[in-house]
């Protein structure tokens, strides 16, 4: 008898877990009974304000005569994890105006001993807090949201439809946030220029508080009852109605910037010795401005913007990556609008434009029509040339023009529909264009479908040097050169998604599809001649009562292949996740197979299981771990290895503003035929973060990396106004490991030696930047 492949076995043993899962379903019946409840949920109330008749101060006390007569929401619902129950605690939000700003507090009532919250930078709160969400068109397409915690600090995001939220977009706005004997209470003020609405007499935007409260559990706590049957969560949201002739005005916003730098690396100097030298050091001014014609529509300008607002990159570990990675935009100029450009598929990555010396934007949102135009000079443009199966490594080219164009039109019911160009030209030749159209059809509260087709045209640059490496590479079928040789072609790329939403079962079906020679050179787009096939379904077992919260079973069948019609991945995931009522414990197990043809090389033989977990006892301490265990691609070897991974991270919060947080992450993997080792090493990384105020801030960055014997120090001091008026001053630090020091074209081979003593400073810069928001 022929021996039976041995996925054969792997698949026996998911249908033995499959199995288990109407035994889950069926326990369901016989699982403690949802809560009765005589609550009555308010599903989409209303809040009309008034305009204020006295003076308000933002200093968290709310004792100003401003908020006499202001607006009360005070009738809120658990809606995680119980179902629109009496909430554990209670909450009431104020709400008033004037002709410039919203004036929104709110008293959440606790007992203060328990209250979780940490003095922190921007945007890194964790702990208790409370949101105020605001969608001015009131449309369900796009929304604010913004958060407060018991100290006043802040955090923002853009949210849109399909897409979830963006935390790098910004807002300026005035809150404070106090602990009082009864809980906490904040305070916040939004100018109306801050915010884009329609521009009518009299608005009704959308709006929903919802109150974070970490205890034994993570309870959601909000003013508008949610319906989980009810695929937009915004379209849950109550209304805000009263405010009247107000306009964010004709103002002008200019934001200078001074950024100055010196930088030294190791190198070898005249005489053949290893030294290390500093650079002259780097001056360079910058200057963005936006101006609101109306309400609906801005102007920015922006003059050399730098990438000195990221404060460090997320590190990631792409030792066993087959494609370029990918970062989030943080510049301001880029934010407004930045909903728009969020389409299925990623045709717009705005670091794309790398080194802009000057570059400008309107946006307009008109009725049920949003434009935006972009147009970008810049120095240093990247190239990233997707393939089948892998992508070139990052090309710095030399200085092109960007030019996006932005069409979206909402049809009503939260079906929309756009048009987007995007085109980026070199200057020595050569060009890179996308057409595309989007649409999203709401077919009912449960079933949405939402697609994309694009075309594009690429002409190459001719200038070969740029893609060395790639001689000899073919692709669509030997036609084309991976060179950049000048030829032209044209190529295609679409994706669809049909899901449905319910209570306690989401399904969703999606389908892409790049052709061979699709390129999109504004965007982010690693991989074409691709077929993309999956399917994505949730089960939630629901207790309102006792220690399991829920019991959320997922199943992730998936295949690709290549436009040929040649299968080149196929994997199935199944994932089931336990959430309980004690200590935010949260355990979850996956179990997956796969077989992979890359390089040539076909695997069938692809499994792995993993187990993580999260846990956050009290204030002082969040803490978590991973493990992963199966037979893994090493695709810089094209060959199996049997690899196991594992993470573990401590977060300590320390007197409420010294925050420090640990985390280490270990790889390793062998040859499942000869046992050879194919990789093995691990990261660890430390961040201790101390908040003086909710302005000055100091923050020491460090990290190992052993597959390199890298050492990374990174200190910075931190005084921040607002998300755009700033001042810090910092450093960073590479140590690296030199053993036999070889000259390898002007670099050095790092041979992981481990004695300290071959340890040198490798490169090491020192910066600082100034940047001041201006608004006459």
């Amino acid at each position: 008898m022929a021996e039976q492949p041995i996925l054969s076995s792997r698949w026996r043993q998911l249908r033995s877990i499959l199995a288990l899962l109407p035994a889950l379903i069926l326990a369901s019946a016989f699982a403690p009974a949802i809560a009765q409840s005589d609550y009555t949920p308010a599903f989409h109330p209303e809040l009309k304000i008034t305009r204020m008749t006295g003076e308000i101060k933002i200093d968290g006390f709310l004792e100003d005569s401003g908020w006499k007569g202001a607006a009360v929401a005070d009738h809120f619902h658990e809606v995680e994890p119980g179902d629109n129950l009496r909430p554990p605690v209670e909450t009431t939000v104020f709400a008033t105006y004037n002709d410039d700003h919203l004036y929104l507090s709110a008293i959440c009532y606790d007992n203060p001993a328990e209250i979780r919250a940490t003095l922190s930078q921007r945007d890194h709160m964790g702990g208790d807090n409370i949101g105020f969400f605001i969608d001015t068109y009131h449309n369900a397409t796009w929304a604010y949201t913004i958060n407060v915690n018991p100290f006043g600090v802040q955090a923002d995001a853009l949210w849109s439809d399909g897409y979830g939220e963006d935390g790098m977009f910004d807002l300026v706005f005035e809150s404070a946030g106090r602990i009082t004997d009864s809980g906490y209470q904040v305070e916040l003020d939004i100018p109306f220029s801050s915010l884009r609405f329609p521009n009518t007499e009299e608005q009704t935007w959308g709006i929903q508080f919802w109150r974070h409260h970490y205890r034994d559990t993570h309870y959601s706590i909000t003013w508008a009852a949610q319906d989980r049957n009810e695929s937009n969560w915004v379209r849950n949201w109550g209304s805000l109605t009263g405010i009247n002739n107000v306009s964010p005005g004709k103002g002008i916003e200019i934001i200078p910037a001074w950024t100055g730098s010196m930088a030294g690396a190791l190198g070898v100097d005249s005489d053949g010795d290893l030294k290390f030298k500093d650079n002259d050091p780097r001056g360079e001014l910058s200057l963005s401005g936006k101006y609101s014609v109306s309400s609906n529509i801005i102007i920015d300008a922006t003059v050399n913007p730098d990438f000195s607002n990221v404060e460090s990159d997320a590190f990631q570990i792409d030792v066993n990556s087959a494609t370029a990675l990918s970062y989030p935009e943080k510049r301001p100029f880029f934010q407004e609008g930045s909903d728009l450009y969020r389409t299925r598929l990623s045709l717009v990555y705005t670091r794309s434009i790398n080194e802009p010396d000057f570059a400008a934007k309107v946006t307009a949102r008109a009725g049920k029509t949003s434009i935006s135009f972009l147009s970008a000079h810049d120095l240093h443009s990247p190239f990233i040339v997707p393939f089948e199966e892998t992508s070139s490594g990052l090309i710095i080219g030399g200085s092109s023009f960007s030019n996006i164009l932005r069409v979206q039109r909402t049809l009503g019911s939260g079906t929309q529909v756009g048009a987007m160009i995007t085109n980026r030209s070199w200057e020595g030749g050569g060009s890179g264009t996308t057409y595309s159209t989007d649409a999203t059809f709401r077919f009912s509260r449960r079933v949405t479908l939402r697609a994309q087709a694009v075309g594009s045209q690429t002409v190459e640059p001719d200038n070969s040097g740029l893609t060395s490496g790639l001689e000899g590479y073919l692709f669509d079928n030997g036609k084309h050169t991976a060179m950049f040789d000048g030829e032209s072609f044209g190529g295609y790329a679409g994706s669809g998604n049909l899901s449905y939403n319910s209570r306690n079962f989401y399904i969703s079906g999606t389908y892409s599809e790049t052709g061979p020679t699709f390129r999109a050179d504004n965007g982010w787009m690693p991989r074409n001649n691709r077929r993309d096939a999956s399917l994505y379904s949730s089960y939630h077992i629901r207790f309102d009562q006792g220690l399991l919260e829920r019991i959320s079973l997922e199943l992730n069948p998936m295949r690709v292949w290549n436009t040929d019609g040649h299968k080149k991945d196929e994997a199935i995931f199944a994932t089931v996740s336990m959430p309980l009522r004690f200590y935010q414990v949260q355990p979850s197990y996956q179990y997956m197979i796969s077989t992979e043809e890359f390089a040539g090389h076909y695997f069938d033989d692809i499994w792995n299981h993993y187990v993580g977990f999260r846990a956050s006892p009290s204030e002082l301490l969040t803490f978590g771990g991973s493990c992963s265990y199966g037979n893994q691609i090493a695709y810089g070897y094209r060959a199996i290895g049997r690899q196991t991974k594992w993470g573990a991270w401590v977060d300590l919060n320390l007197f409420d503003r010294l925050y420090v947080e640990n985390w280490i992450d270990h790889v390793k993997s062998y040859d499942t035929e000869t046992d050879d080792e194919l990789f093995n090493g691990y990261i660890y990384g430390s961040r201790i973060s101390l908040q003086y105020d909710r302005r000055l801030s100091l923050r020491l960055f460090s990290q190992y990396n052993n597959f390199s014997d890298t050492w990374v120090f990174d200190p910075l001091i931190t005084y921040q106004l607002t998300p755009f008026t700033l001042f810090y001053v910092g450093s960073t630090y590479n140590i690296q490991a030199y053993d036999n020091l070889d000259r390898h074209g002007d670099r050095f081979v790092a041979e992981n030696e481990e004695s300290f003593s071959h340890r040198k400073l490798d490169y090491r810069q020192f910066f600082m930047k100034v940047q001041y928001l201006f608004q006459p």
